[in-house]
C-alpha cells in the first residue's frame, strides 16, 4: 500500500514559516513529506531541510517523494524529541524554521496491520509509532492495572466511561488475552450504554487516542520538546504546530505563551525581579483552523488547529 496522507492546512502552514530560500528548516514529523515538498520548492541553492520520522515507512515514502531534492534534503529516522541531537550531528546549530503535524497519518489508520484503527475486527493491537519499540497496545491492554486504564482513558480519552471501560477490558482479559482491535472494540461498546452509542460517535475513538497516546509518549515528548525547539530558532525564526485535539492544543498554547510572557513575578511587584527573559511572541492569537473546503475534501482535518510562535 502507498504511504498516501493529505497534508493538513499545508499552505497555511507553509505560509506561517516566512520561507527564506537559504534558511534551514526541520519538518520534526516527516509523515509522507507532503509539507517537505512544499518547503523544498521554496527554497534556493544554499537552502536546507531536516526531515525527521521515528516510522520506517514514512521514511521510506518521504525520501522518494523528495529524491528531486535530495541535495537540499536530509532524512533521518529519530523522534523529535531528540532534535537537539540531530542536529548537533549535522553541525547544524541554530535553524529557520521548525514545524510539526502531530496527526496519525491516513497510512497508518488504513493500514490494519498498524492497529490504529478501530475499525476494523481482525488488527492485532500494535498502534506503534516506531515499530522498534517493543511494547505494542495489547500489552498496555494486557498489563496495566485497572486504575491505570482508567487513568490513561480518563485523562488521554477524557470518556466519562473511563472506569467502566477498564473495568470490563480487565474483566475479559481474566478469560482470555485481549489480542485484536475488533476485540478491543466490542468491549468497549458493551461498557458505554446504548442510548449514548446511538447519539454518540463511534464508541471506541476515545479509548483508542487515550492507548495510542500512553504507549508513543505523544504528550510528554511534545511537552518535553517545546522549549528546545524555540531555543534552537535563529531570530526571526518560526516554530509552526498541528494539533488534532485539545490536550496537544492546550500544551502548545500554553509553552507558546509562557515563552513569550514568562515572568513568574506576583502581579503585585512594581517591576520584574525574576530576570526571565521573554523568547519570543505568539504569532496566532487564535489558532488557525482549515477551510470549509478543506474539511469536505479531507474530513481529518475538522479537529486540526495551527500554532505559531516566532523567535526574537
Amino acid at each position: 500500500m502507498m504511504f498516501e496522507h493529505k497534508s493538513v492546512l499545508l499552505y497555511e502552514t507553509i505560509d506561517s514559516l516566512n520561507i527564506k530560500p537559504d534558511g534551514i528548516y526541520v519538518d520534526g514529523t516527516l509523515g509522507g513529506g507532503g509539507h517537505a515538498l512544499e518547503v523544498c520548492k521554496r527554497l534556493g541553492e544554499h537552502g536546507r531541510l531536516i526531515g525527521i520520522d521515528q516510522d520506517a515507512d514514512a521514511i521510506a515514502a518521504a525520501t522518494e517523494r523528495l529524491k528531486e531534492y535530495k541535495d537540499k534534503v536530509t532524512v533521518v529516522r529519530s523522534n523529535y524529541e531528540n532534535i537537539h541531537g540531530v542536529l548537533a550531528e549535522l553541525g547544524i546549530e541554530k535553524v529557520d524554521g521548525i514545524y510539526l503535524d502531530l496527526g496519525v497519518s491516513s497510512y497508518q489508520l488504513d493500514m490494519p496491520e498498524r492497529g490504529f484503527t478501530y475499525r476494523e475486527e481482525d488488527a492485532p493491537l500494535d498502534m506503534r509509532m516506531d515499530q522498534r519499540n517493543p511494547q505494542t497496545a495489547a500489552d498496555i491492554i494486557n498489563q496495566y492495572s485497572e486504575f491505570d486504564l482508567y487513568r490513561i482513558i480518563r485523562d488521554y480519552g477524557e470518556d466519562k466511561f473511563a472506569k467502566n471501560i477498564a473495568k470490563h477490558i480487565v474483566r475479559t482479559r481474566e478469560t482470555k488475552p485481549i489480542e485484536t482491535t475488533g476485540e478491543l472494540s466490542e468491549i468497549i461498546k458493551g461498557a458505554i450504554p446504548a442510548k449514548i452509542r446511538a447519539v454518540g460517535g463511534h464508541p471506541s475513538k476515545k479509548t483508542f487516542q487515550a492507548i495510542r497516546i500512553e504507549l508513543n509518549h505523544e504528550l510528554d515528548v511534545l511537552k518535553n520538546s517545546l522549549d528546545t525547539m524555540i531555543g534552537l530558532l535563529n531570530p526571526g525564526g518560526r516554530l509552526s504546530i498541528i494539533t488534532f485535539h485539545s490536550l496537544e492544543d492546550r500544551i502548545v498554547k500554553t509553552r507558546f505563551r509562557d515563552n513569550e510572557n514568562p515572568c513568574i513575578c506576583p502581579p503585585n511587584f512594581p517591576v520584574c525581579v525574576c530576570q526571565r527573559k521573554s523568547t519570543g511572541k505568539v504569532i496566532t492569537r487564535k489558532p488557525t483552523l482549515p477551510s470549509e473546503e478543506e474539511i469536505l475534501e479531507n474530513k481529518r482535518s475538522k479537529s486540526s488547529k495551527l500554532r505559531v510562535f516566532e523567535r526574537i
